[in-house]
């Protein structure tokens, strides 16, 4: 009897199994439309369900619905490559041997490319390395604005214009979007700063929010689609930006119609009850302080897990809100792990490789090079002394939750030494990373006399030097948790400068680093080059462009200035950067970069857009197709760009517009289209950009309305924002 019940049970359990499989539940079904397949989905799960797929369930993951066969959403880091394994509760290396990456470029060297098409490239590339890895979600692009000089954390956003920051961001999110992988895109919103990130308090206008500090976020979230964004750590108007109901209900979800997940930075939530009703969809890295550590299992304290529970089954809150956030986590995986079209991507390719090089050479700037020291063409000199540490330097590995564990890193020196020979390079170090950071003592084995002792007795006997020098990714450089402490080059850097100029005047200072420095020794050497990070293909991408086989062609995204308190933010002093440690004020406004040293007339070290080549361009013939125009009119721009040096080369066009008298505040320039064009020698092309004039508006405070004013504008074209070529005056009706 007993073996008869089991044979009843049994068939009874493969009909219903046939039956299951015959009737394939919608939510499986690709071939339904995606809101058809979250609906469904969302009225099997449990409310248990539900809420677990809000809150983590390990370092870098959240719960799916195994009983219904929908996976877990898996995350990883970062913006310029895919962070290596971790284990499952801490931020120890998991360490695999398949997890390795091909390194990019810090996404400052992308957007000093000026260049979408390669952002589009940028972000094919990752997305395929994240798709292999089977990643659901890439923590990255960051575009926040590049406030200061100091924010250790400028290296991994794309410079001080909102403009080209929206401009490059687009076409990242849809090249990482295309291998079925989700951008998150972050930090929202107003995270200028390490110090104090996670409680600082920012106060900014609703101009400045407006017209710099969101502009990328929602080209992002409009044009690109992007399919998640994270909060910050820090406040705004006194709400955590993981929780704001300004900037994620109210805009974000409101405004912008975003269909994605919010998630929290790692230990960015801060209340149950904020949490569940001011935007936040996905919890994750709640500080370990809070959990308490004897429990069986420590995610269940977050508080989007058991406190949320208990409160909706205690009717504290409403369930409609728990269906909106696993709603948008459904239809994230439905268009990443879930999705039949979804490829298989690729890893460490020599496409890859080939990527990461073009980017890293569009994306160096040449600032400095008089009586045309570069290139350096090979067999043109006997010997070529490389000194500084950034020249053999790991400068992949540190800087926060960006560092990679690299497949390969080629250093500056092996790419010098394999373009040139190694018969005619000598190196030496110069001088050394110490513990003590920017302290006076020397927390080092090596005496730093000795090393630019010997760096200078190098030099001497050297045809030509190339100094290789900068910041790194160590704390209180170029890295997340803590901002500069000073803008002058660490390490003695400035003083060995100096000591090999006066020994050889034959020197080019190569800058590794995301964050403008000062250059004391400036007018003392003839060429100097902004190298930021460049990833695994470093030391071939610079000696190409060193060598000449690569005409340079980056522009800077950000401004350098002379000195610290010439930035706008600084120069209000402590209570506009950093604050006070509770609140933190932004006195400058919408002048920002280039937008305050124009409008206030202060001459920078080196301007926003600036940008050398190995050949020259010449403007001429700009004009519109009319003069007079209304707001929802596109102004036809024309002008002729000629290659007038003696080499093939790319020049990136800027157009910036100026409203002569407004009733507002209006920065003396802001960027409104750039342009990048590669000419053969001798070639004069005809370049044709249209301005929509509706994107010349203002943010009206009072109206909270766009407004665009009319008068007369300039419409002003150049090679950077301080080297205006032509000038076109236009009146809008």
């Amino acid at each position: 009897m007993k073996n008869l019940k089991t044979l009843i049970v049994s068939i009874l359990l493969i009909g219903f199994s046939v039956n299951v499989l015959a009737q394939k539940p919608i939510y499986l079904d690709n071939n339904q439309p995606i809101e058809k397949r979250v609906q469904n989905a969302l009225s099997l799960m449990t409310l248990e369900e539900k809420v677990a797929m809000c809150h983590a369930q390990s370092t870098f993951s959240s719960k799916g619905v195994p009983r219904l066969g929908i996976p877990e959403v898996w995350m990883d880091d970062g913006p310029h490559g895919i962070r290596e394994e971790l284990l499952w509760d801490s931020w120890g290396s998991a360490k695999f041997t398949n997890d390795s990456c091909t390194a990019f470029p810090a996404l400052t060297c992308l957007s000093a490319t000026f260049n979408p098409e390669l952002a589009l490239l940028y972000g094919k590339s990752i997305g395929e390395e994240a798709r292999y890895r089977n990643k659901t979600v890439l923590l990255g692009p960051g575009v926040n604005i590049y406030r200061t000089p100091l924010n250790g954390r400028n290296f991994e956003y794309m410079g001080e214009d909102p403009y080209l920051s929206s401009r490059m961001v687009v076409p990242y999110i849809q090249g990482v979007q295309q291998n079925g992988v989700a951008a998150c895109v972050k930090h929202f919103a107003m995270n200028n700063q390490e110090k104090w990130r996670g409680h600082i308090n920012v106060n900014a206008s609703d101009r400045a929010l407006r017209e710099i500090y969101l502009p990328a976020f929602k080209a992002a979230v409009q044009e690109g689609r992007a399919w998640s964004v994270m909060g910050s750590y820090n406040q705004f108007r006194g709400e955590h930006c993981c929780h704001n109901d300004l900037l994620l209900n109210k805009i974000l979800k409101g405004e912008w119609n975003f269909d994605g997940v919010v998630i929290s930075d790692w230990g960015g939530v801060h209340n149950t009850d904020q949490a569940v009703s001011k935007g936040l969809d996905i919890e994750m890295g709640t500080n370990s302080a809070r959990v308490k550590q004897s429990v069986k299992n420590k995610y269940d304290e977050y508080y989007l897990a058991n406190s949320y529970l208990n409160g909706i089954k205690a009717g504290k809150y409403d369930e409609k809100l728990l269906d909106d956030k696993v709603s948008r986590i459904l239809r994230m995986i439905f268009r990443t792990t879930m999705s039949a079209d979804r490829p298989y991507g690729k890893f460490v390719s020599p496409e890859h490789s080939d990527a990461a090089r073009r980017i890293a050479e569009e994306g160096i700037v040449l600032l400095k090079n008089d009586k045309q020291f570069l290139p350096i063409q090979v067999g043109k000199y006997k010997t070529i002394a490389v000194i500084g540490e950034n020249a053999t330097r790991s400068l992949t590995v540190g800087g926060g939750s960006s560092q990679l564990k690299a497949n390969y890193e080629v250093s500056p020196l092996a790419g010098l030494i394999k373009k040139y020979g190694k018969e005619h390079i000598v190196y030496s170090k110069g001088y050394e990373t110490n513990t003590e950071m920017y302290s006076k003592k020397i927390n080092t084995k090596i005496n730093v006399d000795s090393l630019l002792n010997a760096a200078v007795e190098v030099a001497k006997q050297a045809d030509v030097v190339l100094f290789i020098g900068g910041l790194n990714k160590n704390t209180m450089q170029d890295s997340e948790g803590e901002d500069r402490v000073a803008y002058n080059l660490p390490f003695g850097q400035d003083r060995l400068i100096s000591a090999l100029q006066k020994v050889n005047k034959n020197i080019g200072v190569i800058i590794l680093s995301g964050n403008a420095v000062a250059m004391p020794w400036q007018t003392d050497v003839p060429s100097i080059m902004e190298g930021w990070y460049l990833g695994s293909e470093a030391g071939n991408a610079l000696a190409n462009v060193i060598s000449g086989t690569v005409n340079p062609s980056g522009k800077l995204p950000f401004s350098f200035p002379k000195k610290l308190e010439d930035n706008g933010a600084i120069s209000f002093g402590n209570e506009s950067y950093p604050g006070d440690s509770i609140n933190e004020n932004y006195k400058e406004d919408i002048l920002v970069g280039y937008r305050w040293f124009d409008t206030k007339k202060i001459a920078p070290q080196f301007a926003f857009g600036h940008g050398l080549s190995y050949t020259t361009f010449e403007y001429s013939n700009a004009t519109t197709d009319k003069t007079n125009y209304k707001e929802n009119d596109l102004v036809k721009l024309t002008f002729n760009l000629k290659n007038s040096g003696k080499l093939k080369g790319a020049e990136a066009s800027q157009v910036y517009i100026t409203q002569i008298k407004s009733s507002v505040l209006r920065p003396a320039k802001e960027l409104k289209a750039f342009f990048k064009a590669t000419l053969e020698l001798g070639e004069n092309r005809l370049i044709t950009i249209n301005l929509p004039v509706k994107d010349w508006a203002f943010f009206n405070d009072k109206t909270q309305k766009w407004d665009v004013e009319p008068g007369k504008f300039t419409i002003q074209i150049g090679s950077s924002s301080a080297d205006i070529r032509q000038k076109v005056s236009v009146v809008i009706e």
